[in-house]
């Protein structure tokens, strides 16, 4: 009989923090991303690449210890020293700086939308299977407490068959504020349509599956504005759910954020979740007790039969929002060789869709995908 040794004692030593990349430090790096790396346990903010001298400040007061670089480039040259970029700089910067991020052999994410077409997230995410990497898209609106609450009422049966889904990500803006977002040149990738389109999509794909038909309409409304700034983007699924989504900055009385509507009742949920505001206003996870949550009176109302501002309905308590688990999930992913919360192929679904709408609007037909 042969004997074997004992298996080794599992080591108490807490993994390495894995070091992060962050490129670009404006609203995308410095309100979302930025915050939720330093939040994450097994996460490290390593270098932030910012050759703005205000912003490097701004990142400095935050994280003291944080290191810069002037230009992407400064970071291939030394890819060995990090285990994670996240892209965070303007739209046209995407494809092109998470090719090179893999060349250069490390794992990235990047803030949507992934690439202007679809055609180029798939080319992404070829590339990134091809070298064994993680790829993933920062699609946070998957977090929100509004959306969580709906798919756990989803997944409960509440509502019965959904029919109808309506989204709506509005505002009132009535002027614009100028830069890339709102440039009309289709190079920046610019509009309402592929930034909060994105999100409303996304969500849309994620909880009723694939499109068959696409029909849109995205207009300019803002004088000075060039790019769309009030958009509709109606969706047939193939289970047979049509989504109803509004992106706008032109909305001067809002709807509801979501309503749905299915054989057994339905779900209508007002206002916006708190944590993008927390974290415009300096607060982090770490430093609130009860992250993501809202008030009672903000609770979405599930029912049928009457309007819940006529007080029809029931109260639905909405469960917080998470931002945080998507960079959890990313940890989790990066250790463990698994898939990302977010994959690149779903970011090419999403941007099927866009490019969709697009050549609806353009042409004021119904595009059959």
């Amino acid at each position: 009989m042969t004997s074997s040794a004992p298996a080794p004692a599992p080591s108490s030593t807490p993994a390495a923090p894995l070091r992060v990349a962050l490129i670009g430090y404006g609203l995308a790096g410095s309100v979302f991303h930025a915050p939720m790396i330093a939040a994450t346990d097994g996460l490290t903010l390593d270098t932030v690449v910012t050759s703005n001298q205000e912003r490097r400040q701004q990142a400095r007061d935050e994280f003291p210890e944080v290191r810069f670089a002037d230009s992407p480039d400064d970071l291939w040259t030394r890819a060995d020293e990090f285990d994670l970029v996240v892209i965070a700089s303007p739209n046209k910067t995407h494809v092109a700086l998470a090719k090179a991020a893999l060349n250069a052999g490390l794992p990235v994410i990047v803030d949507k939308p992934l690439a202007g077409t679809a055609a180029e997230a798939r080319e992404l995410a070829a590339l990134a299977a091809e070298r064994g990497l993680l790829l993933s898209v920062f699609q946070n609106r998957r977090w929100d407490n509004d959306f969580l609450t709906l798919r756990a009422l989803l997944a409960e049966g509440e509502l019965g068959d959904v029919q109808r889904f309506e989204s709506r990500f509005e505002r009132w803006r009535p002027q614009p504020k100028g830069g890339w977002r709102e440039s009309g040149d289709p190079a920046e990738i610019g509009g309402l349509l592929y930034d909060l389109g994105s999100h409303v999509v996304d969500q849309a794909l994620t909880l009723f599956g694939p499109v068959t038909h696409v029909y849109a309409e995205s207009d300019v409304r803002r004088p000075g504005a060039a790019a769309d700034d009030d958009t509709f983007i109606a969706l047939t699924h193939a289970n047979g759910v049509r989504s109803h989504l509004y992106v706008s900055a032109t909305t001067a009385q809002l709807g509801p954020r979501f309503r749905v509507l299915g054989s057994r009742a339905g779900y209508v949920k007002y206002g916006l979740d708190p944590q993008e505001a927390a974290l415009r206003e300096g607060k982090r996870p770490s430093s609130v007790e009860a992250w993501g949550e809202e008030p009672k009176e903000m609770w979405g109302h599930l029912g049928a039969g009457e309007s819940p501002l006529t007080g029809g309905g029931t109260p639905v308590p909405t469960l917080p929002g998470d931002y945080p688990a998507y960079y959890a999930a990313i940890n989790e992913a990066l250790r463990d060789h698994t898939d990302p919360p977010v994959t690149a192929l779903e970011a090419a679904a999403a941007l099927t869709v866009l490019e969709a709408a697009r050549k609806s609007a353009e042409t004021s037909t119904t595009v059959q995908l």
